[in-house]
């Protein structure tokens, strides 16, 4: 493990403890909110939690896996990928939604129209890295069943 990978790491851990400890209330800000999202560990099964940004839509929540520009997707969105429900604290609401990756043309329009339109600083990761940068809309699992690909 990198240092580099062990400070992020240490810092995702004091977010996550922040969150939780202020309940929510300390979780970004109205430019910038954040959600807590918690899902198995891919391999290990164990439930993981981070602190990760997102946009509120119709459909769901939007989040995306920059990692800060880095060559692989990070870790939490592995998970996310493998998981069926993932469970997320919005402030202080709780609640537990399916994810949905969106590929191909409907993660190109969500990433343009959505992610670059409301929060452009993201941007920037995308000419760090030479990967696609992964989108994925987190669907309340109140609002129904898993979501239907766009």
């Amino acid at each position: 493990m990198t240092l580099k990978h062990r400070l992020t790491s240490f810092g995702n851990r004091i977010g996550v403890w922040l969150f939780r400890a202020s309940d929510g209330r300390l979780s970004g800000s109205r430019k910038n909110p954040v959600l807590l999202i918690t899902t198995p560990g891919r391999r290990t099964g164990i439930p993981r939690s981070t602190c990760v940004r997102f946009l509120d839509t119709a459909d769901g929540y939007v989040v995306w896996g920059t990692a800060g520009g880095a060559p692989q997707d990070p870790d939490w969105f592995r998970n996310l990928r493998a998981a069926t429900v993932a469970d997320l604290q919005i402030g202080r609401e709780r609640l537990q939604a399916y994810p949905h990756e969106l590929v191909g043309v409907a993660r190109d329009r969500v990433w343009t129209d959505l992610v670059l339109v409301r929060a452009p600083g993201v941007a920037k990761y995308t000419r760090r890295t030479a990967r696609t940068i992964p989108v994925a809309v987190l669907r309340p699992i109140s609002a129904g069943g898993p979501p239907e690909p766009p």
